[in-house]
């Protein structure tokens, strides 16, 4: 099995589209107002939107994304005038992490985990 694709809830996917369009995530599929999706740089998933009257309150969704240079990353986002969170920082769980909301709240980490993303330590032995 391989993860395919994520879709988040936007009240606004005209706003969303830009805001993901400077994460670096490439437009593929416009259905606008409705629904876009984008491939990501790396790897094979997609990352879709679509429309909602209003988006879940609390937690909601977390999404996280992975990039190496997290700490660049983290400062060309800010040069483009995305407002962070929490700036990069080493996580007890051996990953750095950054902290935003997309225009909706929905709740992103951008990180670099590493070899710990998968194979950390405390690792379940199969």
């Amino acid at each position: 099995m391989q993860l395919n694709q994520i879709t988040v809830p936007s009240t606004d996917l005209h706003r969303s589209v830009s805001f993901y369009q400077t994460l670096g995530l490439r437009l593929i599929v416009d259905a606008l107002p409705r629904y876009a999706r984008f491939e990501l740089p790396d790897g094979d998933a997609t990352f879709s939107l679509h429309l909602v009257d209003q988006v879940a309150t609390g937690n909601g969704v977390m999404v996280y994304f992975e990039h190496e240079a997290l700490d660049e990353k983290v400062a060309s986002l800010q040069a483009a005038g995305i407002p962070v969170d929490l700036l990069p920082q080493d996580q007890p769980w051996g990953w750095r992490e950054a902290r935003l909301k997309d225009p909706d709240g929905n709740q992103l980490v951008l990180f670099w985990g590493g070899d710990y993303r998968k194979n950390p330590p405390w690792r379940v032995k199969t």
